[in-house]
């Protein structure tokens, strides 16, 4: 008989699934058990491999049963979705993680430290207050257009431009429609604020962090996207090269190959798109950067050929491939970035 034994965890709100096996693909037992009784339970257990998916709340309670001498494995969701058998039911997903498991292509998830979440966390608030804050000017500049008002482009420029219509009796403005304009600028101003704090303790917590300090060395690599990093990747080691660093945040390009005939498209999107899009945003300030310095670094020359030839985006797109590679390098050796020759920079590039 098999000693080891291993348990898939269905994780819910309040009701975890649990199928525990001593044989691959065998079930020899199932427990069905509240939030409240789920710890103990696992604590009474001989230690084994413990299977959860990398969802809401898996984090905490693969902490958790590590503390109680379990090993713990996350498993993409995304990877174990293909193994349920039949209906969808708790049973079923769990059965599908014991299925998954035995797949060695499947890599697991890093288990987040706190640390890592409390960074998370400040991100996931940034970008939420973020997107509110474009829907209410986006809104406002709507219904001032209708109005025959229109305020110039830059999110920056929407607050002052409203509080000159709102002083100014005399302006275009409905008399009906301005409390509800002021109460939307108080809006935007709150939001803005929220946003400003959060950089202010994103850039505390980031001078206490190495890392975060290492990467900002790399050109198009701020506060805001180090932190990111450190967040939502943490251990670069699991990363045999920086191919495989740029693959896993979708900046690689998709292959649909056969025999003897390889054909790339354009890059996968796998992995998370909100580092991908901090990584192509830091590439764009990069090639804007360079247009105005009158002696480019030798990645900014590099990005500016491919502009000429590519177009904007695709230089963007390519350049943010090359800086998730440098990005990979600078983090594994823990050295910072260096200058290098024009000549060392690849003159060509897939996208």
């Amino acid at each position: 008989m098999n000693d080891h034994t291993t348990y898939a965890v269905d994780i819910a709100k309040s009701v975890f699934e649990i199928a525990v096996s001593n044989h691959p693909g065998h079930v020899r037992e199932r427990h069905r058990l509240s939030r409240e009784r789920f710890l103990s339970f696992f604590a009474e257990q001989r230690p084994g491999t413990v299977l959860l998916e990398a969802c809401g709340s898996a984090h905490h309670w693969a902490r958790s049963l590590s503390t109680i001498g379990h090993d713990v494995v996350l498993l993409p969701p995304h990877r174990v979705r293909p193994y349920v058998s039949g209906n969808k039911t708790d049973s079923a997903d769990a059965k599908a993680l014991l299925e998954a498991a035995r797949n060695q292509d499947i890599r697991p998830v890093p288990v987040k430290s706190i640390d890592q979440q409390s960074l998370a966390a400040l991100h996931r608030l940034r970008s939420a207050w973020i997107s509110a804050r474009t829907a209410r000017i986006n809104t406002v500049r709507g219904l001032l257009r209708e109005l025959g008002i229109f305020i110039p482009l830059g999110a920056k420029r929407v607050r002052p431009t409203l509080a000159q219509l709102l002083e100014d009796p005399d302006s275009a403005l409905p008399h009906a429609i301005r409390p509800a304009l002021a109460d939307a600028a108080d809006e935007i101003g709150e939001l803005e604020r929220h946003l400003a704090n959060i950089e202010t303790q994103l850039n505390a917590l980031g001078r206490a962090v190495p890392d975060v300090q290492l990467l900002q060395t790399i050109p198009g690599i701020g506060l805001i996207t180090a932190t990111a990093l450190v967040a939502f990747v943490g251990n670069v080691q699991r990363f045999p090269s920086g191919r495989h660093f740029a693959s896993y945040l979708g900046l690689t390009p998709r292959e649909h190959s056969s025999g003897l005939t390889r054909r790339l498209g354009a890059i996968s999107k796998r992995g998370d798109t909100y580092i991908r899009m901090l990584l192509v945003h830091g590439a764009r300030s990069v090639i804007w950067s360079a247009k105005r310095k009158t002696d480019p670094h030798p990645i900014q020359l590099w990005a500016l050929e491919v502009e000429h030839t590519r177009g904007h985006n695709k230089a963007a797109v390519a350049l943010a491939n090359k800086l998730a590679r440098i990005i990979w390098v600078v983090w594994k050796n823990q050295r910072p970035y260096e200058r290098r020759s024009t000549s060392s920079i690849s003159p060509t590039t897939n996208c």
